[in-house]
């Protein structure tokens, strides 16, 4: 008798062509997915073809979505984002997603039905815990990790532990899954999940569609886990259905299964959540933010650059302007989402409010460009990291915030809830 196991064991397993699994193991594993942009992307081609191998194990799985730099902001983001374009061409890759077609990875690929439930999914960034939204285990690997995988279609994997946790209850009127992901970090830490799995459910989480929990699963790498992951459930299956390109498997966790540990949350208790410089981890809820002015606001990433993003933000800043101290600078997450919001009078609510719109892009997220900080200015953004220096000087700020904290902040020039408006 197999013993009792969590979804990411299961797929773990399954992957690796086991019966079980358990932490600890070291397992090798069949991937489904593997993922480049346009900084990683350059650093792998040039591991890949060290290893003497012609082709890539599958050119419709090896996806490459050049994104951080581009449109090109410079001779050498050019240069890139040509190596990347090049490579795909001659492997004949199917998923390579050029300037005007592409988005932000992490938005893009479940969009586009390119990683679904029950996948293995290893990218080359940090954040491909995304896809843990979808009931699918994704995580973040080096450049010459994902090369080795380019080339044989697998990986080697420590089986981790699981953390479950419960968001329980009702949502307060503007909270949403950015105030519960950084309220968790700000519960347990930056390290609070090393190398685990966040396991994330709850009857607050079985109520949130599809875009919150993206952003939610996106951000379980701010708490050191290995991958997030959510249980699919109806709202999963509607979101994949004509969608996936593969057909969707769904896994779910054995009722006897073992957790490192259990943590549950009473979401009627948490208010909007801000994280202060320089870490995630430094969260205050809003009551307890006190004045602080801004000179830019931020929302997109592919953390909170979703249509439900754009549609808080809008709903925000109808008929109001945009302070005249504050740059306020929104990202869409992809081509799709950039049109849906022009036909829904997004895109032009918020011009009329005097904020600048942008092609899908990361942007300055990671002080890439399109917003980068100088000396002594404050960022209120929907990003995921505020480590110092990282939109921009090291004497910058950033604080992290849900698209409705933002955009209110951007109106009133200092952080504030949108309640304040």
């Amino acid at each position: 008798m197999t013993r009792a196991m969590t979804i990411a064991e299961k797929i773990l397993a399954k992957h690796a062509g086991l019966e079980e699994v358990k932490p600890g193991q070291l397992i090798t594993a069949k991937l489904d997915i593997t993922l480049a942009n346009d900084i990683t992307g350059p650093v792998a081609i040039k591991e890949f073809k060290k290893i003497g191998i012609k082709n890539v194990f599958d050119k419709e799985r090896v996806v490459f979505v050049p994104d951080h730099f581009v449109p090109n902001k410079d001779i050498k983001s050019a240069q890139q984002a040509k190596e990347v374009r090049e490579f795909s061409k001659s492997q004949n890759l199917k998923n390579y997603f050029e300037v005007g077609r592409m988005g932000i990875e992490h938005a893009l690929l479940p969009e586009q039905g390119i990683v679904t439930a029950g996948d293995l999914i290893i990218g080359a960034d940090s954040h491909t815990c995304t896809y843990g939204a979808l009931g699918a285990f994704s995580t973040g690997v080096g450049s010459t990790d994902l090369a080795c995988a380019m080339a044989s279609g697998e990986t080697w994997f420590k089986v981790p532990p699981t953390i479950k946790v419960e968001f329980n209850g009702k949502l307060n009127k503007w909270v949403s899954a950015k105030d519960l992901i950084l309220h968790l970090i700000g519960d347990i830490g930056v390290d609070g999940a090393l190398y685990k799995v966040l396991e994330i459910g709850g009857s607050a989480i079985e109520n949130m569609d599809m875009d919150g929990r993206l952003t939610i699963c996106n951000m379980a790498i701010e708490a050191g886990a290995k991958a997030g992951i959510i249980a699919p459930d109806e709202i999963t299956k509607q979101y994949l259905k004509n969608r996936s390109l593969r057909e969707p498997v769904y896994y779910y966790s054995d009722e006897n299964a073992q957790y490192e540990k259990v943590l549950v949350y009473d979401v009627s208790k948490i208010e909007p959540t801000v994280a202060f410089p320089h870490l995630p981890e430094n969260t205050k809820p809003i009551s307890q933010v006190g004045e602080i002015k801004i000179h830019q606001a931020v929302i997109g990433s592919c953390t909170n650059g979703r249509l439900a993003d754009l549609a808080v933000t809008a709903e925000i800043l109808k008929g109001r302007t945009v302070h005249p101290d504050v740059r306020l600078i929104v990202f869409p997450g992809t081509q799709d989402i950039y049109l849906e919001a022009i036909k829904l009078g997004y895109i032009e609510t918020i011009i009329k409010a005097q904020g600048a719109v942008s092609t899908p892009t990361c942007g300055p997220c990671l002080g890439g460009y399109a917003g980068i900080l100088a000396e002594g200015e404050r960022c209120i953004s929907t990003t995921n990291r505020n480590f110092v220096g990282r939109m921009g000087h090291t004497k910058s700020e950033v604080y992290l915030s849900s698209p409705a904290v933002a955009a209110a902040s951007a109106v009133l020039g200092k952080i504030a809830s949108p309640d304040e408006l």
